[in-house]
């Protein structure tokens, strides 16, 4: 790492080398001499700005130095190997947040993504204001606004995995500065990096930067501990080390007796892990295995397992000490092989095998397989796609461990339940309420994309408009030239528009034109509507009071603006209908010990039962029936000897039937559908009304080769008028259907 303390003494004018630094940099980050000019342009551009801000006397409270942070922050990012736009935000980024650089002055310069980059950064401030130990009044009346800013710095976080590291960089360089502050500012910032950015680095799997946070925190929220167990290390350092370099000459022996390679290293033990195994195990530092580690590194996966058995060949392994997370990587990716064995006289050590591509995840986690927009000209759009879904699970998994209070339940409720999150053909995430359609993901990216509206396409296959979007989909709108919304997308049983915001912006739309178009149309949609449920017998004086409008012309208004929706009206219409009810069937046996156990015949009329006195059936027996000669129905068990041949011998007398009382009221209707023959049509139209749970009475069909037009009558029963539209809705979705109503009386 380039350490730029190094060269600053006190005057930004002349201490700073930025040629020599930036060209340190950009070797690190193993970017082109073209990148390492626009880095020297943007630090000379930032220390311009701190001049001037000292000259005027316009610096924060902090005294913090932007000109030095951002070079910080750069050095961190270039350790990433981030592109050359996160390290020029990364280095303007303190600045701008201090107002000493404006964003316009930054997209001039630099262009739009660095501003992005810059915007994304300042959003996740808004985490900060959720913490318990903040100003708990933002937990009033602005908590909506603050859950809004949670989603922002979410998606944020999510459309570009580069804000997350920019502001892990940032809070680094923040925890470190506070070495000579106050014990108050101290304390702060390192709560906050314990309690949000550490676990952020260790869901991202950037080991180096987890670590260093986790006990640069450690050193300030815990001082006494912190300097006990490091004065503990300090003295067993030198022997310690001694020991170390013996183990690590006698595993060089053992691997290259095996004609393996590897590199075996010594590994420094984290104060802040050692004080949480402690507190965890609830043991005293002398019982910490791993405060004596070594670390193997090796060419392949293979060669893991197989050092592993030299290890404990060598050295007599420790029960209960053992973790295979080759096998069962951690959450964040981790990969590893751990055991703990007893070495030369009989002190513990701890010992990981590794790759050197799982050492690189463990160090650098997201950023060692993570392809950044526009940085690799050979990667490809699905794989793009697929490292953003992943991207986005940590992201809402780092997001829940947060475990933000007290709001952390309505977040927690908001992202896992109420919110799902959907890809841009270019990549970009939308989060959408759940159960949207590809019309309200149309409404959300632009009000004129969702006007125009014609079809879509999910995952690059052609959907309805009305399909119902899953996380990590990737939507594609197909547009038209006008702005046509369709009235349709405002009946809520026809399942276009799922938003609340989608629908009021379709509404909108109508509302905004000519009172008399819209009495045309809503008086077009309503008697549509009327007609294919077969709505002709309403006093539509009762309908209009009962709906609170003026007049009819009104009613009429209301529907072609969008206010009224059919729905509503049909609900309406159908309380002032008295609907001729299914007669229910309570036919009880001839069994004097089987009295008042009702049997239930689908279908069927009012027929006389008879308990059969070959299997004699109970309530709660699997039963049926057999229609007799003079006798009625005889009712049997199912595994009856008789019944089971009377099914083979007469199944055309077979009925289904059942203990109990009847279903709930149900009302008999005939619908008619009219469509171009085809094969599979009745299979659809059954198998739609099968899944809705539609019970079918009736069917009739009349085709007309000449025109191969086919004609169907079918009777089906409904709980009410609204269901009976949504079935009537589907059906006329499906292909080859030209028109599907209730049958007029």
């Amino acid at each position: 790492m380039v350490q730029v303390r190094q060269y600053y003494s006190g005057d930004l004018s002349s201490d700073i080398d930025i040629g020599e630094w930036a060209a340190r940099v950009a070797e690190q980050a193993n970017l082109s001499e073209p990148s390492q000019e626009i880095l020297i342009d943007a630090a000379e551009k930032v220390r311009i700005a701190e001049n001037k801000a000292i000259e005027s006397d316009k610096i924060w409270s902090s005294h913090a130095n932007s000109f030095i942070s951002g070079l910080e922050m750069a050095d961190i990012l270039s350790d990433l190997q981030l592109d050359q736009d996160a390290i020029v935000a990364a280095i303007v980024y303190r600045s701008v947040r201090e107002n000493k650089l404006s964003l316009n002055e930054v997209t001039s310069s630099f262009g739009e993504t660095v501003t992005t980059l810059v915007n994304g950064v300042l959003r996740m401030a808004a985490i900060r204001s959720l913490r318990n130990d903040t100003n708990t009044d933002v937990f009033g009346k602005e908590a909506d606004e603050q859950l809004e800013n949670v989603r922002k710095m979410l998606i944020s976080m999510v459309d570009d995995v580069r804000i997350a590291l920019i502001k892990l960089a940032e809070r680094t360089c923040a925890i470190r500065a506070v070495k000579n502050a106050d014990e108050q500012s101290r304390r702060k910032v390192a709560k906050e990096v314990s309690d949000i950015y550490a676990p952020l680095a260790h869901r991202l799997g950037i080991g180096h930067i987890k670590w260093e946070l986790e006990d640069l925190a450690f050193r300030y929220l815990k001082p006494d501990d912190y300097k006990r167990i490091a004065q503990l290390l300090d003295e067993k350092r030198l022997s310690r080390q001694d020991y170390i370099d013996k183990i690590v000459d006698g595993l060089n022996t053992q691997v290259k007796k095996n004609g393996l390679t590897a590199e075996i290293h010594g590994r420094a033990k984290h104060i802040y892990s050692i004080w949480r195994k402690m507190q965890r195990k609830n043991i005293n530092f002398s019982e910490v295995y791993d405060i004596r580690a070594v670390r193997i590194m090796v060419e392949n996966t293979h060669d893991c397992y197989e050092l592993l058995g030299i290890v404990h060949t060598m050295w007599r392994n420790i029960p209960h000490e053992f973790d295979d997370y080759i096998a069962a990587p951690k959450k964040n990716g981790y990969r590893s092989l751990h055991t703990a064995v007893v070495g030369p006289e009989n002190k513990v050590i701890e010992v990981q095998i590794r790759s050197k591509a799982m050492h690189e995840e463990a160090e650098y986690g997201v950023c060692s397989h993570w392809r950044y927009k526009g940085t690799d000209s050979g990667s490809t759009n699905n794989d793009s796609y697929e490292q953003k879904i992943e991207w986005l699970r940590q992201v809402l998994d780092w997001h829940e461990e947060l475990g933000i209070s007290p709001l952390s339940e309505e977040v927690s409720d908001w992202v896992e339940q109420d919110r799902i999150y959907v890809f841009t053909p270019e990549g970009h995430i939308i989060d959408l309420p759940k159960n949207s359609t590809p019309l309200d993901f149309a409404y959300r990216v632009h009000t004129s994309i969702g006007h125009r509206c014609r079809g879509a396409k999910v995952n690059g296959r052609i959907v309805q408009l009305n399909y119902t979007l899953k996380t990590s989909d990737q939507v594609e709108i197909l547009t038209g030239k006008n702005e046509e919304p369709s009235r349709n997308w405002l009946i809520e049983s026809l399942g276009y528009l799922n938003s609340s915001r989608a629908r009021a912006k379709v509404r909108n739309w109508f509302g905004a034109r000519a009172r008399e178009q819209n009495i045309i149309d809503g008086r077009s949609v309503f008697e549509k509507e009327l007609k294919r449920l077969g709505l002709d017998a309403i006093e539509f004086s009762k309908l209009v009071n009962m709906l609170k409008q003026k007049s009819l012309t009104e009613l009429y208004a209301s529907i072609g603006s969008g206010i009224i929706s059919v729905t509503q009206v049909v609900n309406a219409a159908q309380k002032l209908i008295a609907p001729i009810k299914k007669p229910q069937l309570h036919l009880t046996t001839s069994k004097a010990n089987n009295k008042g156990a009702d049997i239930y015949i689908e279908g069927v009329g009012n027929l006389m039962t008879t308990i059969a006195s070959c299997c004699d059936p109970v309530p709660g027996d699997d039963i049926s029936g057999y229609i007799t000669q003079g006798r009625g129905v005889s009712i049997h068990r199912m595994d009856c000897r008789n019944f089971l041949q009377l099914q083979i011998d007469e199944p055309e007398r077979i009925l289904k039937v059942s203990w109990g009382q009847a279903p709930q009221d149900k009302y008999s209707v005939d619908i008619i559908v009219e469509a171009y023959d085809r094969t599979g049509l009745l299979r659809d139209i059954t198998t739609l009304l099968d899944s809705a749970h539609i019970n079918v009475t009736a069917m009739q069909t009349l085709s007309n080769g000449r025109s191969n037009t086919v004609d169907m009558m079918l009777g089906i029963e409904i709980k009410d008028f609204t269901q009976l539209s949504r079935i009537l809705a589907k059906i006329n979705q499906l292909p080859n259907i030209v028109s599907a109503e209730r049958k007029h009386s």
